[in-house]
């Protein structure tokens, strides 16, 4: 992100536009919904300007931006329809110490101005680092619709409401409130009555709401899947954004964390085989006391959320304590990395089952029925087996597996940095050595031809 978005408070400060034409006109007709003063330098203005400098909207020097014009001010708009000019005026500008936008010339300005959907007091500003102004334009166009006209109204009308709806508890029940008002009361009523019966609604609200203030906590078991944030369900989604708290495991990417409200508390729980570990009686305390303080509490598991995470031991933490849940299933591993290698789990007439093994569990390593895995045509995704490849390998190969069995290793499975190794039982321990990120192991399925997984580009976007 070269340009950090901020809605910069223009109250009584001096806004200088050099230029009188066409591109000042377009910036102008922001800068006028603004309550800046305006201080506009042309020679020959456009009819326009000359119209609101006779309004009084502006103030209209007719001559050339001149050295000391930008001096107290807060920003300068080079838009005189001439490079050379504009960049002069850019450059006396910064002598001056005022940050300065060059018209069409993003390399030259110190900030840039972005496409604007309007409800004021509600501004929803879109920008793409000067890259692709049809696609802001087109996401405007979009939001403009979507947007209706009475937003502006109600988020007025709720502004001044802000202090009487302190009398609310912090947290939940405050955005639940706030939610019913701009989404469902406040709405219902301006269509019925206009304005004017948005106050009375406000006070109605705010009294049904504190009677049901008192609201309990609440937990959410969510599975996170593999690590791309677009293989996260819906209902994942709106968990997150709903949520006050977040706890989290070690394997969880920042992407995925980066959907969450903005307000939500982050907690990371994170636990890594043989290594350093959050212990699950300090997991379960913290979910449970988040839930009895009344929060909504989310905790986001990697991949799916019952599948060897655990997750039993916390619903009963949450039983106990007499906190409700639910569990949001997510997509495992498994699945992501066999679709990596262009695969099925389960193929007619090769396996008929699959089992989902773990190469360690709170004991160490993790014994399993091997001899029955060990047998020509098993399928197995091997969760956490990276540092038990050895274990895995001589408990196999012990009850008669064939050492050239396929093993295919998926490290950061639907990520960017997705690797896929092609081993053999044989070399499991030297190939899952060459592993450094979270990888799963599919024993008894090799890689399908690259060439013959791959998308066409315009399929894949």
């Amino acid at each position: 992100m070269k340009h950090f978005p901020i809605f910069l408070s223009l109250v009584d400060r001096t806004v200088v536009v050099a230029g009188g034409g066409e591109a000042a006109v377009a910036k102008l007709r922001l800068l006028l919904k603004t309550e800046a003063r305006i201080v506009v330098f042309a020679s020959s203005p456009d009819e326009t300007v000359e119209s609101w400098a006779n309004e009084g909207q502006i103030t209209l020097r007719r001559r050339a931006f001149a050295e000391g014009d930008a001096t107290g001010s807060a920003l300068v708009y080079a838009a005189s329809d001439d490079e050379a000019e504009d960049r002069r005026v850019a450059d006396i500008a910064r002598v001056e110490g005022v940050l300065v936008n060059h018209v069409d010339n993003l390399e030259n300005s110190d900030f840039i101005t972005p496409a604007i959907v309007d409800r004021d007091p509600v501004t929803v500003a879109i920008g793409t680092e000067g890259a692709a102004p049809v696609l802001a334009r087109a996401i405007k166009a979009d939001l403009e619709e979507r947007l209706p006209r009475s937003l502006g109204i109600l988020a007025r009308i709720g502004k001044a409401f802000r202090s009487a709806a302190d009398a609310l508890p912090h947290g939940p029940a405050r955005r639940e409130f706030w939610s019913d008002y701009y989404f469902a009361a406040g709405p219902r009523a301006f269509d019925s009555n206009g304005e004017a019966a948005l106050p009375e609604t406000l006070d109605d609200l705010l009294a049904d709401h504190l009677k049901r203030s008192a609201r309990e906590g609440h937990v959410t078991f969510v599975g996170a899947g593999p690590g791309d944030p677009e293989l996260l369900t819906l209902k994942a989604r709106r968990a997150l954004h709903e949520a006050d708290v977040v706890i989290h495991d070690r394997l969880v990417t920042p992407a995925i964390l980066e959907l969450a409200r903005r307000e939500a508390i982050i907690v990371d729980a994170g636990k890594e085989g043989f290594g350093p570990s959050t212990p699950q009686d300090e997991i379960d305390a913290t979910i449970v006391r988040h839930a009895l303080d009344g929060h909504h509490v989310v905790r986001l598991k990697a991949g799916d959320a019952t599948i060897f995470g655990r997750l039993d031991e916390e619903i009963e933490a949450c039983e106990m304590a007499g906190v409700s849940f639910a569990v949001v299933p997510g997509i495992t591993a498994a699945s992501a990395s066999v679709a990596a290698i262009g695969q099925s789990l389960t193929r007619r007439g090769r396996n008929s089952s699959v089992r989902f093994v773990t190469g360690h569990d709170v004991q160490g390593y993790a014994d399993q029925d091997w001899r029955t895995l060990a047998q020509p045509g098993e399928v197995a995704a091997i969760y956490m087996g990276k540092k038990a490849s050895r274990f895995l390998q001589g408990r196999l190969m012990m009850h008669g597996a064939d050492p050239e069995t396929p093993v295919t290793l998926v490290e950061n499975a639907s990520r960017p940095d997705q690797r896929v190794i092609a081993a053999r039982l044989r070399t499991l321990p030297e190939d899952a050595a060459l592993l450094e990120g979270p990888a799963l192991m599919l024993y008894g399925l090799a890689p399908r031809d690259a060439a013959a997984i791959q998308l066409p580009e315009e399929i894949a976007l």
